[in-house]
């Protein structure tokens, strides 16, 4: 629609222009968040750093266990030696027993929900019979104290408290052991975050355990003992410590494991340690145990056994593996200042795809992460595959995907593989030195991690396939009305992977991307690493450090996307031209004239055109104004005009002279979702511009806004979030004028599929094609 007015009178009419005061969201989006996040204090800053007063627990363990590979049992005994660093006198201690989720009365047996019915499989059916009579729970045999005595203690399903024989006050610490034991279970009938793997064609086990020892609970200035039950989604709190851990295991098995091996020349043949020295300065991966030894080591028997000891320093868990089956392979990389061995382990079932890419993955993922956080700190960083597809802990991780059995892989395993790598290492990162609790907040680890797991894929290649990260990836989720906001305990999370993994880590790259910049927020970002190292953060300093370091008042967008299930939907609504009018009457009045009949006739007018008016019966009907015509110029518009221009200055004249084309765009938010605003302007020329109008042109929680446009060339077409970046999840109201949709659709015929991926398909036309050549010749 078109308007013409005069100059003065768009000056004036500007204030008519603004937000319309008259329709208010229902929600204050930018209403500070003082009044939701915890009051700062002596350990939490108002800046987001841990205070002066800051404290936490240490807890360091010495642990035997051995492996029964003939019953698949743990057998282990520890000595723990905690400190307590808080302002508190302890009377007891919290353990937690995360094996007791493997008891078939356990909590998370009781409230699990029923199959699918509609697609259960003999497995799955067999699976669900094991867990009603697998009895995986801990099995302990002793607590004691430093001198041998027992203990008291309670176990309440998956935790234990044991009772101190007098409080230890602040500052002091406590020695005590615990012995115990429990079945491992089987991952073709109960899987979980540990399991073992058995293998009918060799009928040998992978072993990945995890979660395998009784592990002290949190004691925080946040939530005091943080001892809720472990029901299976809601992972792990722990505090930092020293552990020396012996592992025994089978005489033929491999073991890698958290931490540094203390006993190479007892545990690794000659040959090994030979390799593990060429792989110092091979810059590639090298083979520590090849997959010709393994396939030769699975064929035989142990005639022993063998123990294993590592140290690990300052880490909040252990994990480890061991197998027979292992092929090992090595490359000393460098981050930052620090050697760290970068190292897989893999059966001869993930090869090829495991040789070519997991220690190369391990080694990109330590290179992005580091530049995004901190120079990663530990000396070993290790990936296995095994039973268990994808978990995290210091200094190793669980991962599954394997090829088919003839070697060939599909894109969709090829990048699964590399990119659960890169997820369960950078793990390390967060939550395992970024210490947050995973058991209350998924998203502070699987969020995060994510995000930054984004920005390794992105430097792998150019059209990495990421699942997450890229706003156009979270649309479906966010127009979905089964959720929860971001910020909801783990055990009660709806749609779990989107809401804890895909929308934090795309609520991040916005951040980065649109509101921010990146150099903005990866300083902050960067901050929030480094204060934060071998601490523990909760949400609000995370919130708080990213305002505090960035300089920008973010509460609007962590109240959107963090507290609630608003969902981005901006619509260009409406778009209004105004031009100057011509100061000359008779410029003017002929503009008018044209414009006049240019004007469509009526219907009705047009359907009358025939008929005998009565004025032109009857003439003398006629006076002043059936000849008078309101566009005529008169003696005083010249004058006035005349008086107009010598008041001009050179200013003013300059104005009319730059031909300005003025445009008032009307955009609705009908989302809730207060984002920043991203116009793509397209002039009738063909060329374009951008504008970025930031968020807080909603700050008044209006449900419209309007924005004029001061535009050099007269416009064409309006695009709204051109890049698609802020996750928009209707985009036909994004164009202005509408543009008419099209889609294709593809006729064909129903045809066999061959079920193979695309290498095997390209192997099997390759051998056909070599095939007819050889019986042509």
């Amino acid at each position: 629609m078109h308007f013409r007015i005069i100059f003065l009178a768009l000056a004036l009419s500007l204030g008519l222009l603004a937000q319309d005061p008259r329709g208010v969201l229902p929600d204050d989006s930018f209403r500070q968040l003082e009044e939701i996040l915890p009051t700062p204090n002596l350990y939490r800053t108002a800046s987001g750093a841990p205070g002066h007063a800051y404290w936490q627990q240490q807890v360091d363990y010495a642990i035997e266990v051995e492996i029964d590979d003939i019953a698949q049992r743990l057998l282990g005994s520890e000595t723990i030696h905690y400190t307590n660093n808080s302002p508190d006198v302890l009377r007891y201690l919290w353990l937690q027993l995360d094996a007791n989720i493997y008891r078939p009365d356990a909590d998370a047996a009781l409230v699990s929900g029923p199959p699918d019915f509609g697609d259960l499989s003999f497995e799955r059916a067999l699976g669900l019979m094991a867990r009603r009579e697998f009895d995986g729970g801990a099995k302990i045999s002793a607590v004691r104290d430093a001198l041998g005595k027992p203990l008291p203690y309670s176990i309440v399903k998956t935790m234990m408290r044991v009772d101190l024989p007098e409080p230890l006050k602040s500052g002091a610490s406590v020695v005590f052991s615990v012995d115990w034991s429990y079945a491992i279970n089987d991952s073709r009938y109960v899987r979980g975050r540990t399991a073992c793997e058995y293998f009918e064609d060799d009928g040998n086990f992978i072993y990945e355990m995890a979660q395998w020892f009784p592990r002290l609970c949190p004691y925080t200035d946040v939530n005091g003992w943080q001892n809720k039950q472990f029901l299976g989604r809601g992972e792990f709190a722990l505090e930092f410590g020293d552990y020396t851990v012996r592992i025994t295991a089978p005489d033929d098995h491999i073991v890698a494991s958290t931490g540094v091996l203390q006993n190479p020349e007892e545990v690794l043949s000659a040959a090994q340690r030979a390799r593990l020295k060429q792989a110092e300065s091979s810059g590639t991966p090298v083979f520590i145990v090849t997959p010709e030894e393994a396939l030769a080591q699975q064929a035989g028997a142990p005639t022993g056994t063998k123990t294993w000891v590592f140290q690990a320093e300052n880490v909040r868990d252990f994990a480890f593996a061991s197998s027979r089956k292992f092929i090992w392979d090595a490359a000393l990389h460098t981050v930052g200042s620090r050697p760290v061995w970068a190292m897989s382990y893999y059966p001869n079932e993930g090869e090829p795809l495991w040789s070519r890419y997991s220690t190369h993955s391990i080694i990109h993922t330590l290179n992005v992460y580091s530049r995004y956080t901190f120079d990663y700190p530990y000396p070993v960083a290790i990936s296995v595959n095994g039973p268990v597809g994808g978990m995290e802990y210091p200094m190793i991780c669980f991962n599954g995907p394997r090829p088919e059995k003839d070697g060939t892989y599909s894109a969709r395993t090829k990048y699964g593989l590399i990119s659960v790598i890169i997820h369960e290492v950078g793990h390390n990162y967060f939550p395992m030195i970024i210490n947050s609790d995973e058991r209350q907040w998924t998203w502070m680890d699987e969020g995060l991690n994510t995000f930054v797991q984004f920005l390794a894929e992105r430097e792998w290649q150019d059209d990495y396939p990421s699942r997450r990260g890229e706003p156009r990836n979270i649309v479906d989720y966010m127009k979905s009305e089964r959720q929860v906001p971001i910020m909801t305990n783990s055990e009660s999370i709806l749609q779990f992977g989107n809401n804890a993994y895909g929308k934090p880590a795309t609520a991040l790259n916005i951040l980065r991307e649109t509101v921010l910049g990146r150099e903005l927020f990866d300083f902050a970002f960067k901050e929030y690493a480094r204060r934060w190292k071998f601490k523990r953060p909760m949400p609000a300093d995370f919130f708080r450090t990213m305002e505090d370091a960035s300089g920008i008042d973010l509460d609007w967008f962590w109240r959107g996307w963090f507290y609630t299930t608003d969902h981005t939907d901006l619509a260009l609504s409406d778009v209004r031209q105004y031009q100057m009018e011509a100061l000359d009457p008779e410029l003017a009045a002929e503009t008018r004239r044209q414009e006049r009949a240019e004007e469509p006739a009526s219907l009705s007018r047009e359907r009358n055109s025939a008929l005998q008016m009565r004025v032109d019966l009857y003439p003398e009907l006629k006076d002043f104004y059936n000849e008078y015509d309101e566009l005529d110029v008169t003696k005083k518009d010249r004058e006035s005009y005349q008086k107009l221009i010598e008041r001009l200055d050179e200013a003013d004249k300059a104005l009319l002279d730059r031909g300005l084309y003025f445009y008032v765009v009307d955009i609705e938010n009908l989302g809730g979702l207060p984002m920043p605003v991203i116009l793509e302007i397209h002039y009738s020329d063909g060329s374009l511009d951008e504008l970025r109008i930031p968020a807080e042109i909603w700050r008044r929680n209006d449900p419209k806004v309007s924005k004029l446009l001061v535009l050099e060339k007269p416009l064409e077409l309006l695009v709204l979030d051109p890049w698609l970046e802020t996750a928009d999840t209707v985009l036909d109201n994004n164009v202005f004028p509408r543009q008419l949709g099209e889609q294709r659709f593809k006729l064909f015929k129903r045809d066999e599929r061959d079920g193979m991926n695309p290498m095997r398909r390209h192997q099997k036309e390759q051998a056909e094609e070599q095939s007819a050549d050889a019986g042509t010749e």
